[in-house]
């Protein structure tokens, strides 16, 4: 049964899937660095009121599965997200990352985000199809 979260206007369940590639693919997160950003990003989501829900990821990406309120502004928050991130990464551990990168970048430009959910397209269709009609 899914489960909905509350607050002061609405009633809502928003996940979402993240993934984050660096910059040119290169392999550099390690496990060290894996650590630190599951931390970062439980705290980044926790300051929007927000739940990480699963975190990993390999060598040039990570994974985020984590629930939003509708407040949040998504675009802008995996902007800053990227950003806080790629800062703090690079400044603990700068001397690591300088045989991958000779500026100031951790994440490439791009990203892939994704909703998810507990039911299909095809169930909510059909439940929107069905409202209004005769209950028997």
């Amino acid at each position: 049964m899914q489960e909905f979260k509350r607050n002061r206007h609405s009633v809502y369940s928003l996940k979402y899937h993240l993934v984050v590639v660096t910059k040119y693919r290169n392999k550099c997160i390690n496990q060290a660095i894996l650590t630190e950003l599951k931390e970062i990003s439980q705290r980044l989501i926790g300051d929007k009121d927000g739940t990480l829900l699963e975190f990993n990821g390999e060598e040039d990406h990570i994974h985020l599965l984590f629930e939003f309120p509708p407040q949040v502004e998504l675009a802008k928050w995996i902007n800053s997200f990227k950003t806080v991130t790629s800062r703090l990464i690079r400044k603990n551990h700068t001397e690591y990352l300088k045989k991958f990168y000779w500026k100031d970048v951790f994440w490439a430009r791009s990203y892939f985000v994704a909703t998810t959910g507990g039911a299909t397209i095809d169930v909510i269709k059909k439940y929107i199809e069905n409202q209004g009609s005769e209950k028997d």
